[in-house]
């Protein structure tokens, strides 16, 4: 599972000329789902979504998590973020998960953070959106729930 966090001053999701989810301060997420992703693969990008610190204290410093700033959660399926970019033009999405797998885990992922207590909105999952936000740092974290898989080097 791969997730894109961008903290936010705000954030919305469209969906055929109207708004489906909208935010204020928090992060937006966008998760892709790759296949062979379970429950550990979920349990990890929640667990991570409630307890990074990245949200300002008093004197600045990235101290708070999503909770202590009092912040909400967008949360959006975006399956490109498993495409595979490393050969030819056209990315391949072999290692995106079949959609019935995907959505169930992006609603289990949603109803768990809603059951922590969280404010979550949402897109529509397989549907195409249009994402607007504002940035806030601009603060963007990548999370990979498969940590140990190997990331290709550039050589120069």
């Amino acid at each position: 599972m791969k997730a894109v966090i961008q903290r936010v001053t705000r954030a919305s999701v469209e969906v055929e000329g109207g708004i489906v989810g909208r935010i204020g301060a928090g992060l937006l997420v966008l998760l892709g789902v790759a296949k062979g992703d379970d429950e550990r693969d979920l349990l990890y990008i929640v667990e991570k979504l409630q307890t990074l610190r990245i949200f300002g204290d008093e004197q600045g410093k990235m101290n708070r998590t999503l909770i202590e700033a009092g912040g909400a959660l967008l949360l959006v399926s975006q399956f490109t973020l498993l495409g595979d970019t490393s050969k030819g033009r056209r990315p391949g999405f072999d290692l995106a998960a079949p959609p019935e797998e995907a959505r169930t885990l992006y609603e289990q992922a949603v109803g768990r953070l809603r059951a922590d207590g969280l404010t979550v909105e949402t897109g529509v999952f397989g549907a195409h959106m249009q994402v607007e936000l504002l940035n806030d740092g601009p603060v963007t974290f990548l999370l990979d729930s498969r940590r140990g898989v190997s990331v290709p080097t550039l050589k120069s």
